[in-house]
């Protein structure tokens, strides 16, 4: 139990006892067999059981509801898909219409259960802060990105440019030179979420076994150390972990993100800060920092992790001093006064990217799979989109769920594009990581020449284009 809390600072937050409900141990006959009682699975079973009350599901998680990555992120439930405007970019303006108002109101979705099932995870909508904050590049960056959404027929209702000045009213930081701000993203405590999530989908007659990982799985069947399941239906909803469910190790790769937390902070110093009404913040760069200003009044704060060769999982997420070192001196930037805050947790979680940072939904009717993910970081608020359309397909429905292009409604898991073999994706991913860093400290030194500046962006863009 006391290792369950040291998980992450949310999963130490939880004022229930941590206690793992019993195991598997006796063959099953259902209708749905769902692997992974994280976000993904949970919503899938909800959104299932509340239109198809007379299905039998069960859920089998190999450890507890809320070990992955449901109850380590950073708590930012957006409404965004990873990659969307490279997604939809092919649509009609008509169709990329409908499927912004579908995303944009991902979170005002969950707000609606929340209420519905009493859940109280400390949800705030109070959008989020896309900010140029340390060098002068990222103003151009993300002006041009605010000019790309509008080219696509978003409005300054969904996103706007903010001056220094007007992102002062929200966010204070030491070197501003604007920001985008999005109304269409909440805060939420994850742990809190994800046991809530659980408790919910029980009340509904959902079985929930923990402590029963999958040690195998096919078409009709799902096998644990003690028991089996036999189902029309398997749903692995397995995101960061895929790697330890063959095959699906080969569309989906497990990379890490890394937290801080600090102590709770006096009023005096957020009132220096701002974020007085729940707002996420990002700091743009391809460092990919996240932070939010818990109920609780700490900073978390978090940053891009690493890869593991041949896609091995991070079992252990003791954040060695170099890992809390860069979180602190790159919220240290953004805020002075914080530089030597204690940090009192540190932690970091695995979560799923799919290849060409495509994230999916698809149903193989004949195999009996359904499933969705890939939402790489991005998966607090995509995981309610991904329930919801695997619920929809499994009930063979057709709706603005499941005629999105990132639905693959007939189509067998081999569809999907694969990873390239090792040591290939080690060895890219690692240099084009090394041109992230690179770039990010030679834009950051405003000693730098105006050709280093360029050409270790022009490095980083051609890196990263070789990842899309």
């Amino acid at each position: 139990m006391q290792a369950w809390r040291s998980i992450s600072l949310w999963m130490d937050q939880l004022d229930e006892p941590l206690i793992a409900r019993p195991a598997l141990r006796q063959d099953l006959d259902v209708d749905v067999c769902i692997i992974g009682a994280g976000y993904t699975g949970l919503w899938s079973a909800y959104y299932l059981k509340r239109q198809a009350p007379h299905l039998n599901i069960a859920i089998v998680e190999a450890n507890i509801a809320g070990f992955g990555a449901s109850g380590r992120n950073g708590g930012w439930l957006m409404g965004n898909l990873l990659g969307e405007d490279r997604l939809l970019a092919d649509c009609s303006p008509e169709q990329r219409r409908d499927a912004y108002d579908l995303l944009h109101g991902i979170p005002d979705e969950v707000e609606t259960v929340l209420e519905r099932e009493g859940i109280h995870c400390d949800y705030r909508k109070g959008g989020a802060l896309y900010c140029a904050a340390r060098y002068p590049e990222q103003e151009a960056s993300l002006r041009s990105y605010l000019q790309k959404l509008y080219r696509q027929g978003l409005n300054e209702a969904e996103y706007r440019w903010l001056s220094p000045v007007e992102l002062a009213a929200q966010l204070r930081i030491a070197k501003p030179y604007g920001a985008i701000y999005t109304p269409n993203v909440a805060t939420v405590h994850p742990a809190k979420l994800v046991r809530g999530l659980a408790r919910a989908v029980e009340r509904l007659g959902v079985k929930l076994y923990e402590n029963s990982p999958v040690i195998d799985w096919h078409k009709g069947q799902v096998r644990t150390a003690q028991a089996q399941v036999r189902c029309q239906w398997v749903v692995p909803a397995v995101e960061g972990y895929a790697v330890g469910l063959p095959p699906l190790g080969r569309y989906q790769l497990p990379v890490q993100s890394l937290l801080v937390a600090t102590e709770p902070l006096p009023e005096q110093v957020w009132e220096q800060i701002g974020l007085n009404a729940g707002q996420a913040f990002s700091e743009n760069s391809r460092q990919v920092t996240y932070g939010q200003r818990s109920a609780d009044n700490r900073l978390v704060f978090g940053a891009r992790g690493g890869y593991r060769f041949a896609g091995r999982l991070r079992e252990d997420f003791t954040l060695s001093d170099s890992e809390i070192g860069l979180r602190r001196y790159l919220f240290g930037e953004l805020f002075p006064q914080l530089k030597n805050v204690d940090i009192t947790h540190a932690w970091g979680g695995n979560l799923g990217m799919a290849r060409r940072f495509r994230p999916h939904m698809l149903c193989d009717a004949e195999q009996g799979i359904a499933l969705a993910g890939g939402y790489g970081g991005e998966g607090v608020g995509a995981s309610n989109l991904g329930g919801r359309t695997v619920a929809a397909l499994i009930l063979g429905q057709r709706n603005a769920l499941t005629a999105q292009p990132w639905v693959h409604p007939a189509a067998r898991l081999n569809s999907l594009a694969r990873w390239e073999p090792e040591p290939c994706r080690w060895l890219g991913y690692n240099a084009i990581i090394k041109s992230f860093v690179h770039e990010d400290q030679t834009l950051a030194n405003p000693a730098s020449a105006p050709w280093r500046r360029r050409l270790a962006s022009g490095v980083a863009d051609f890196m990263e284009s070789l990842m899309h």
